[in-house]
């Protein structure tokens, strides 16, 4: 079987200027200053607890807030996951391909399964993915392989092709020995993208099913 899974934030979606806004709704409450989108999408990537232990370094807050935070944070999240996020330039077109050319997808992402359920359903293509595992599905977060081989366990497939953006997804390619195609306009913190480990790379969707093919045959 020919499957491919995809990372979600920064991969398939920019949904940083929301996580950004519920950041600062989360920040008001405790009478913080606000943080800037840049700062936030650098945050962005490791799950929800990571994102706000490092909101807590940046605003000088006690890391035992941590759990309070996390919770205030998906309660502004969860209410309105996608009011400024976007789907990256011609996704629908490339998810239409590979569904057309008999590939099995899913999702692996450090978001909670909820919102990238409803997100994913907000923008029309849920039906396009088997399978969906965030950050709370199973007992572990990428760099763990634990999510990614769960992801193919619900595919029915023994390999995939993985497509993401940081050096997160890299190293949890790495971790299953999937090959691993780089998206470089997403949340990657290296300056330079030839420091991530990667197996091809793409700033153009359009490209991607030929890169997603010929690595595929790589593993046969």
């Amino acid at each position: 079987m020919k499957a491919i899974i995809f990372d979600l934030d920064g991969t398939l979606i920019d949904s940083a200027p929301d996580i950004h806004a519920a950041v600062n709704r989360t920040l008001a409450g405790l009478d913080r200053e606000a943080l800037d989108l840049d700062t936030i999408r650098a945050f962005i990537g490791d799950g929800v607890p990571v994102l706000m232990e490092r909101v807590i370094k940046a605003r000088g807050l006690e890391p035992g807030q941590r759990d309070a935070m996390v919770e205030a944070f998906l309660g502004h999240y969860e209410a309105d996951p996608a009011t400024l996020t976007t789907l990256y330039p011609g996704v629908e077109d490339a998810l239409e391909q590979f569904r057309d050319e008999g590939w099995a997808m899913g999702v692996c992402t450090n978001k909670p399964e909820a919102p990238s359920r409803a997100i994913l359903k907000t923008f029309g293509i849920d039906g396009f993915f088997s399978a969906v595992v965030g950050g709370d599905t199973v007992e572990a977060r990428k760099p763990d392989p634990k999510p990614l081989h769960a992801v193919c366990e619900q595919l029915g497939a023994k390999q995939a092709v993985f497509v993401g953006d940081s050096e997160i997804d890299a190293a949890t390619a790495q971790a299953t020995g999937m090959r691993f195609a780089l998206f470089t306009e997403g949340y990657h913190r290296a300056e330079d993208v030839d420091d991530i480990p990667q197996d091809a790379r793409f700033s153009d969707y359009d490209v991607l099913v030929a890169i997603v093919a010929r690595l595929a045959d790589e593993l046969r």
